[in-house]
């Protein structure tokens, strides 16, 4: 355990290349992950010159109020594409969700659980993303000229994408149908800019800028948004 600011922040070592740090949900745990054979000494630093970049994020989780697991009865909020639609759940043949006006009328079988309901949002959800990806993908590797060769989709609860240079591949959380469609073209411009900046350091964001000038705007309205 590492003290930085007054906030707790674990280290868990794995087999893996590089350190981490992760403020995780609900509660907003800091947690760095690092290399088994890293020094102590090393992590340390590393945590302690992440200070500020904790605090705010640990804050984070600390002014907003965790809401009960939802049970996507009537009543309740459904969030889309930063919109947001009032549940209004009603028998059916067959589950399907339909926006209209201000509603998200969701038609379920009868009978159905709480589970099942939840595994039908999700993948509705899924399905959102996919589109949003078909639609805001190639618009950004033509602007940029880096090319995902392969692209998924994925729950995620500790960042909003992922990539792997090598493989030019890229994961978008499923999440992101959430927010704004501006904050998915973001994430998908900042994995394309991992192809050829690998840190997120002067360079990374030269290349952000020279994209998407507003980028830090948009990454902000990202931030506020908690991962379930």
């Amino acid at each position: 355990m590492i003290i930085v600011s007054g906030i707790h922040v674990e280290v868990c070592r794995k087999n893996v290349k590089n350190m981490r740090l992760y403020v995780k949900p609900p509660d907003g745990k800091a947690v760095v992950t690092a290399p088994l054979s890293m020094a102590y000494d090393e992590i340390e630093s590393f945590v302690q010159a992440k200070a500020g970049w904790i605090k705010t994020h640990v804050d984070n989780y600390k002014n907003i109020q965790i809401k009960p697991k939802q049970k996507f009865v009537s009543g309740e909020t459904l969030i889309v594409w930063g919109e947001e639609y009032i549940l209004q759940v009603k028998n059916g043949g067959k589950n399907s969700i339909l926006l209209s006006g201000e509603k998200a009328v969701f038609t379920v079988k009868k009978g159905i659980t709480a589970e099942k309901r939840e595994k039908f949002v999700r993948e509705w959800y899924r399905k959102l993303l996919i589109t949003g990806i078909e639609k805001f993908l190639p618009k950004w590797e033509k602007k940029t000229g880096l090319k995902a060769e392969i692209w998924q989709t994925k729950y995620m609860k500790t960042r909003w994408g992922s990539c792997k240079p090598k493989q030019r591949k890229i994961c978008l959380n499923v999440q992101l149908t959430k927010s704004i469609p501006q904050c998915l073209e973001y994430v998908i411009l900042h994995e394309l800019v991992h192809f050829i900046e690998r840190g997120h350091n002067a360079r990374f964001k030269s290349l952000l800028d020279k994209y998407m000038p507003d980028w830090r705007e948009v990454k902000k309205i990202l931030n506020r948004q908690i991962l379930d």
